[in-house]
């Protein structure tokens, strides 16, 4: 195979990293001979390459603190990588700027571990889920804003007589919904779902799981999903990937 055989056949896939890292510097202790504390490297994300197909739910699975969450972010550039590269959709976006990096954002989500920390207690889950549309220019008026969310809610299997309530008034499924909901409301292509379901009963897992792997077939999805149980990765994976101290 040529090389440009080779970079077409890399670019048939939704993401690939190529050498990824994202470092830390970690303040240490002051030394008895010296007053100066010294600074060492948390290696969060040490040299990952990973691609991910389309349409393909890609588990990433390891022990707590090893990287997982931060290669998530760090992939669509919630955070930002230390070096290496991050491709999407074909296209190099590792040093594109905030400005130009806003046409990406809508094609990529994320779906946090708590629903609770991650959904404003003060507004309505109307507004929540709404809110994204606005900004991005979704949808315009009142009438397709509400048809809209009530789609949106008819998906994620929430009733559409609940849009006005508030995240408390909801169950940690229907929370977890909520956020489903939201991070769909673009109509992206990449989800990163960040330990979804390890705040949930096993009940209510298996529901949460089932739903994401409708909407994955329904939306033409590929989902990077993150967990430390390898029980329920291979639940929903097509393939699996393990991470090991970055």
């Amino acid at each position: 195979m040529n090389e440009r055989e080779n970079v077409l056949e890399l670019d048939e896939y939704l993401i690939r990293t190529s050498n990824l890292k994202k470092y830390y510097a970690e303040e240490g202790r002051l030394s008895f001979f010296s007053l100066k504390s010294t600074k060492s490297l948390v290696r969060a994300v040490d040299q990952v390459d990973l691609l991910i197909g389309r349409n393909e739910v890609l588990g990433l699975v390891g022990e707590s603190g090893c990287g997982k969450s931060t290669l998530g972010r760090t992939i669509i550039r919630l955070e930002e990588p230390t070096s290496g590269r991050i491709f999407f959709l074909g296209r190099e976006i590792t040093h594109l700027s905030q400005h130009d990096l806003k046409a990406f954002r809508k094609k990529m989500q994320i779906i946090f571990q708590d629903p609770a920390s991650s959904l404003n207690p003060r507004k309505t889950v109307f507004e929540i889920i709404s809110q994204p549309l606005k900004v991005h220019g979704k949808v315009s008026g009142k009438k397709a804003t509400v048809e809209r969310v009530a789609d949106l809610f008819d998906k994620v299997g929430l009733e559409r007589n609940h849009m006005e309530r508030y995240p408390h008034q909801f169950s940690g499924g229907q929370r977890q919904r909520v956020c489903i909901a939201r991070a769909i409301a673009l109509d992206p292509v990449f989800l990163v779902a960040d330990e979804v379901v390890s705040a949930l009963d096993v009940s209510i897992q298996a529901q949460i799981l089932n739903l994401l792997m409708v909407l994955k077939e329904e939306l033409h999805l590929s989902i990077l999903f993150i967990s430390h149980d390898l029980s329920v990765v291979r639940q929903i994976s097509d393939r699996v990937a393990v991470m090991y101290i970055g």
